[in-house]
């Protein structure tokens, strides 16, 4: 990997614009027999998607922090992921999304695995547990 496309790859605006592209893509096709619906939703969830991937790392991280034992495991991504499948099923309904459960099915289980593999990453590595 080149200096420059390592030194991009790590950027925070092109992780925000990554997930802005490929979760409002995934909205537009989801609701994709709906017209004007389909795009509203996937602008919606674009915006949705790059927000989350701003501060989700960071709650993650200052979560794990204040926590100890199996709770730094398990309510950093239990916690998240209760509140992004709120937010993202009130903006849905809030903009008249035709199919909410399958324009949130994605980005909610892309952003809760992220944030169990995270979780125990960052937990692992504050305990010295090799591997981590």
């Amino acid at each position: 990997m080149t200096p420059t496309f390592a030194k991009l790859a790590r950027a925070t605006p092109t992780h925000v614009a990554f997930a802005f592209l490929a979760m409002g893509g995934w909205a537009l096709f989801a609701n994709r027999g709906h017209g004007q619906a389909a795009w509203i939703a996937a602008l919606g969830q674009g915006a949705m998607s790059g927000v989350i991937t701003l501060l989700l790392k960071r709650a993650l991280e200052a979560m794990v922090a204040r926590l100890s034992g199996v709770a730094a495991y398990l309510a950093p991504p239990a916690l998240s992921a209760s509140l992004i499948l709120v937010l993202l099923y009130a903006a849905h309904r809030a903009i008249g999304t035709p199919q909410i459960a399958a324009t949130i099915a994605v980005p909610w289980s892309v952003s809760t695995l992220y944030a169990i593999l995270y979780t125990a990453t960052l937990v692992r590595a504050r305990n010295g547990t090799p591997g981590s």
